[in-house]
């Protein structure tokens, strides 16, 4: 079904023209309009400026900025500003600021700096979003709230350690239930008052950020963390909705990043919109996960934020983007469930840590470079589609569960390879797909997995109650269920699961895993599948016994020679395979696609290419995106041959070839 948020693609970009004297604004709606830019994001930076005292406000020049962009028609994404707060409420609130994971108390600077359960932020933070709604809710050219920037970070002040209190109080009930939990026997670390637990950072628990003595502690805190910046987004929400209940909410997201639950946001999210930042050496297919996360969080299309036209300016190696990279990377974001493609930013700052972060006015402050003339032809481009492509969905029976309380249980894990991370596991599996142009949606663990053929679940670490239920479920109703090595360990308060590994998946698997060895980064092992191939696994390696389940692939080196590395389990009318190690990228492919074979599963092109090929759908219409995002030219696929480029109404031949960062837009 088609999902429309906005009449038109929006393409624009965050846009600061109180940084600059009025006569350049006038000079940025002319070179914006040669690129066909119809949208901004204002105001993310500016409580400072409209809050100058804790009694004053000063609207002037937002207003004069709504009423420029109002009379050239655009889509206004309007901010709330409250990602930075303005130096006189550190002066007279101190407490607003953070504490950080050493203990430290920060002072007025930077971004994202307050204590999201201060009470004082939350009452100047809602006052300023109430405000912003009351003056500009009615307003028909403000077409999404954007909501604080880029949410994450965590504090670890006296009050943050009050109110984690209160939650662990409200989610265990009793003192027993929370040593339970914590297992604090361990060590003699049993707590006998409420007002005795300590947050896990460097004065407590944590050995360091990203390792604990207690991972049900610092689990919960993630949880806590997460709960708590969600409930400053919602009081911001509700206060926007006092005087404006249709425009659509958001705050922009940050891909598979850690800090918080972004299934659990995506609830209280009116559309999902995000940051895509890839380095030089990013993969390709990693880019696609992350645009298929964000469009799965919601199974809806979704806004691209922030991306920049170019160069960015905070990673280790910042390098110019290749002539025709954006417009690709633009049409990839598209193709993957975007209905927005935003910059950051529209024109360049001249000072502060971002001044060589891109922009489509650069410094030189004219239109005549290579950045503008590539954003011009990609927003030319956009326009022609009209609203025909907005809310098209991307249909998939393959689902990939990503899990966070996954994710920070896993990297809490004390052992047994500390080169054991989360999205690098699921990056394996998806690549396979993504290389298959077979489409993927990703769930949470408590999803509807009806719809679905395959659920494919890497180092499912934290079986949850309900979660085995379900998975067997699909699998009993003829789904096929792939999981591997680290899963079903522990449950939601990192606890083992007793009664041999992987706990409760184990009737499921049809496998017992007696040890787990892990290897260093020198040492690998060799396997061999039954059929004859021949592999190697590295990282961890189960040592396997089989219950129910047959084997596919055996170890052949190490003392676990000739014991089982991949095996396959019937259950009910589906099938198991449990993957017991890291196999290398053929070997994994191998297991892949014989578990495709029983199953209805096919890719959006029946013919072999190195060439992506996206599908997009809606009533009335098919887009397929062809992108080559490799160096070596690529023939076009047979299965398009006579068919046209939307972009550049060329009717395509048996002689078409794409070379590196060509994109075909065709409707079927």
């Amino acid at each position: 079904m088609t999902k429309k948020v906005f009449d038109r693609i929006l393409f624009g970009g965050d846009y600061n023209p109180n940084q600059w004297p009025k006569e350049v604004w006038q000079e940025d709606m002319r070179i914006f309009k040669d690129a066909n830019i119809n949208s901004a994001t204002v105001n993310v930076f500016s409580w400072a400026k409209i809050q100058p005292s804790e009694t004053e406000y000063y609207f002037d020049e937002l207003d004069e900025i709504i009423e420029m962009l109002t009379k050239e028609n655009y889509d206004i994404v309007l901010a709330t500003s409250t990602a930075a707060l303005p130096a006189w409420m550190f002066k007279k609130y101190p407490e607003v600021a953070r504490t950080d994971f050493e203990g430290r108390h920060h002072k007025f600077g930077h971004r994202h700096n307050a204590c999201p359960n201060s009470l004082v932020y939350q009452k100047y933070a809602e006052k300023l979003a109430r405000k912003l709604a009351e003056r500009y809710g009615a307003n028909p050219r403000v077409t999404c709230w954007h909501i604080n920037n880029e949410y994450g970070g965590e504090c670890f002040c006296e009050n943050c350690e009050k109110a984690f209190r209160v939650w662990v109080k409200d989610r265990y009930k009793t003192i027993e239930a929370l040593n339970k939990a914590w297992n604090l026997e361990f060590w003699g670390h049993t707590i006998y008052e409420w007002d005795e637990i300590v947050l896990p950072n460097a004065l407590g628990e944590a050995i360091d950020y990203d390792n604990t003595a207690f991972a049900g502690i610092s689990i919960d805190y993630r949880r806590f963390n997460s709960d708590g910046m969600l409930n400053n987004f919602k009081m911001e929400r509700d206060a926007i909705r006092r005087h404006d209940q249709t425009t659509p909410v958001t705050t922009n997201l940050m891909g598979t990043y850690k800090n918080l639950d972004y299934f659990k946001w995506a609830k209280e999210m009116d559309i999902v919109s995000w940051d895509n930042y890839p380095s030089y050496n990013t993969p390709w297919s990693y880019v696609a996960l992350t645009h298929d996360l964000m469009r799965s969080l919601k199974k809806a299309p979704f806004m691209l934020m922030e991306q920049t036209p170019s160069q960015q300016n905070w990673q280790p190696y910042n390098s110019l983007k290749k002539p025709g990279q954006m417009r690709a990377q633009s049409y990839q974001t598209i193709a993957h469930g975007a209905d927005t493609i935003q910059y950051f930013q529209l024109r360049r700052s001249v000072g502060a840590c971002e001044k060589f972060h891109g922009a489509v006015i650069e410094h030189v402050g004219t239109e005549d470079t290579r950045v503008f003339r590539e954003t011009a032809q990609l927003g030319e481009e956009l326009a022609s589609f009209g609203d025909s492509l907005l809310g098209a969905a991307n249909h998939s029976r393959v689902a990939i569960m990503f899990d966070w309380e996954n994710y920070w249980a896993l990297e809490y894990t004390s052992g047994p390879n500390k080169d054991l991370k989360y999205v690098d596991q699921i990056h394996q599996y998806y690549r396979y797909f993504y290389d298959k142009n077979i489409a993927v949606d990703f769930v949470p663990a408590d999803a509807d997995l009806s719809g679905y053929s395959i659920l494919v679940a890497p180092v499912l670490y934290m079986v949850k109650e309900g979660m085995k239920e379900a998975i067997e479920a699909f699998v009993n109703a003829g789904g096929t269920f792939i999981t591997t090595f680290m899963s079903g360990i522990v449950g939601e308060s990192d606890n083992v699961h007793l009664g041999g590994y992987p706990g409760p998946l184990r009737e499921l698997a049809g496998v017992w895993v007696e040890e787990i060895d892990a290897l260093a980064p020198e040492q690998t092992n060799q396997i061999q599948f039954v059929t004859g191939e021949e592999g190697t696994s590295r990282l961890l390696c189960d040592i396997i016994h089989p219950e129910t389940a047959e084997v596919i692939a055996n170890y052949t080196s190490n003392f676990y020679a000739n014991t089982p590395a991949v095996t396959k389990n019937s259950f009910g009318k589906g099938t198991v395979y449990y993957i017991g190690t890291e196999l290398d990228t053929s070997s994994l492919d191998l297991c892949l696609e014989q578990a495709l074979e029983t199953t209805d599963v096919q890719p959006t092109l029946e013919e072999t290419t190195p060439l992506e090929v996206v599908l997009r759908e809606t009533e009335e219409d098919a887009f397929y995106f062809v992108m080559n995002f490799h160096a070596e030219t690529h023939p076009l696929p047979k299965t398009f041959v006579g068919t046209t480029d939307l972009l550049t109404g060329e009717v395509l031949s048996e002689k078409t070839v794409l070379h590196m960062y060509d994109t075909l837009v065709i409707k079927a």
